[in-house]
């Protein structure tokens, strides 16, 4: 005998909870090896007696970790529009904990020389291949089962993973650094690596008993998501404006998500001289604050639209730049927590949380995972990728923060350019009926500013 059919709002917080704890894995791994990127392996790892070097080495490989999400997104995507939602995000879910894991498990340098960093680029690589399809696959599934009318509120829990996982990282390495230094270096690193596996494990049980979202099986039924051709390309084709909307809109707010919780660490602990301790403090003080911003913000955005409260965010973090490094030269630990409150728990979120499900709303649901998968992803190698290694270079260079102001700037003004050329979704239907429900207050009709979702962008 068959199950008896899950009711919809019973699925809806299925789709959520899948969704936040999927994603609380995937930014998990790139906090957890940003942080020991800026703390320990630089000297594990990438050995140089100048430790402005070394950090150099260790978040050049952060990068690393972005160039295979684009790829990621491009297969990933195209499978999970074509096989389905739900098989993509388990496999995403095994990729990144496996690799995060395996992190953990590595030799160092000094055991086995130049082998080790060539293992952990390779690792780096499977943990972005992965997160190439992991964000977008559960913004997709989350947004996909919501009710209409709270889509912002229902994707805000995709990146509400990105402030558990904030606070549970840095929380987790704020513990071991209590460790004596020598044990820390020698095993005290590793364990938040090996938590990955947890992740993975309550990640894979929870996904398992999702099921695929009626918009997502009404197109498979009518053909379209296992007949179209082309994947990504026939996405780019078809939405061509928002292809570019997506990446253009990348650049301020992925920039500001590794700068700050990143470079921003190693700014204050390494740089500024003030320790570790201090930094993680203040980020998981920030992330506190993010874990009730966030679907606030998502809410917002379902009443006055997702582009004003993206735009608001984007502006507001560019002009935060100036105090946050101004509290953070004080030295004082209650003012360099409360730079990185206001920057990361309090400005970030408004940037973060209507993305999601504006995103989702730009393509049709038989292109939706491929589009956003790719286009976000080619972001997140442009911006986030490198904005830690930039800013660390930027200040190498010149001995001074201003030249990351100017390159936070350009990419802030690529984000208010792509948003000024981008459709308001907050109403569009997701089934390609072609209906509109009427829009919230304060959010102006969509009529004959969007086709209709069986035609072009």
């Amino acid at each position: 005998m068959s199950a008896p059919p899950v009711p919809p709002q019973r699925q809806s917080k299925r789709a959520s909870l899948a969704a936040l704890v999927g994603t609380v894995l995937e930014w998990y791994d790139f906090i957890v090896y940003g942080t020991a990127a800026a703390i320990i392996l630089n000297t594990l790892f990438f050995p140089s007696t100048d430790p402005l070097v070394g950090t150099l080495a260790a978040f050049a490989t952060y990068a690393v970790g972005f160039l295979a999400r684009p790829i990621g997104g491009l297969v990933l995507g195209r499978m999970g529009d074509r096989v389905g939602r739900k098989a993509v995000l388990v496999l995403t879910l095994v990729l990144m904990g496996a690799a995060t894991t395996a992190i953990g498990l590595l030799p160092t340098y000094e055991q086995v020389g130049v082998l080790a960093p060539i293992l952990l680029v390779v690792l780096r690589l499977v943990q972005g291949f992965g997160a190439g399809g992991e964000y977008a696959g559960a913004v997709v599934l989350s947004v996909e089962h919501a009710d209409p009318r709270r889509r912002g509120l229902a994707g805000s829990a995709a990146p509400l993973g990105f402030a558990v996982a904030t606070l549970l990282g840095n929380a987790v390495f704020f513990l071991f650094l209590l460790l004596p230094p020598e044990q820390f270096a020698s095993w005290g690193w590793r364990v938040p690596f090996l938590l990955g596996a947890v992740c993975m494990l309550v990640g894979y049980v929870i996904r398992r008993r999702v099921e695929e979202p009626p918009t997502f099986e009404k197109a498979r039924a009518d053909g379209a998501g296992t007949a179209s051709p082309g994947g990504v390309f026939a996405a780019i084709r078809r939405h061509p404006r928002s292809f570019f909307i997506v990446i253009g809109s990348r650049m301020g707010e992925n920039g500001f998500a590794y700068l700050l919780p990143v470079f921003g660490v190693a700014y204050v602990s390494t740089t500024l001289g003030l320790g570790r301790s201090v930094a993680l403090w203040a980020v998981m003080a920030a992330s506190v604050v993010q874990i009730v911003a966030v679907p606030l913000c998502g809410l917002l955005s379902d009443h006055v639209g997702r582009k004003p409260v993206y735009a608001v965010g984007t502006i507001a973090s560019l002009l935060w730049l100036v105090p946050f490094f101004l509290l953070t030269e004080t030295g004082v630990t209650a003012w360099v927590v409360l730079a990185f409150v206001v920057g990361l728990g309090v400005l970030y979120p408004a940037m973060l949380a209507p993305q999601a499900a504006w995103y989702a709303e730009l393509f049709d649901t038989e292109f939706r995972l491929s589009g956003f998968a790719f286009s976000r992803e080619v972001g997140s190698l442009l911006a986030g990728g490198l904005a830690p290694f930039v800013a660390t270079a930027l200040y190498a260079w010149s001995g001074h923060w201003w030249p990351i102001l100017v390159f936070m700037a350009v990419l802030a003004a690529l984000t208010l350019i792509a948003l000024a050329l981008g459709p308001e979704t907050v109403r569009r239907d997701l089934d390609g009926s072609g209906a509109r429900e009427e829009p919230p207050s304060g959010v102006p009709s969509l009529h004959g500013t969007r086709p209709s979702a069986s035609r072009s962008t």
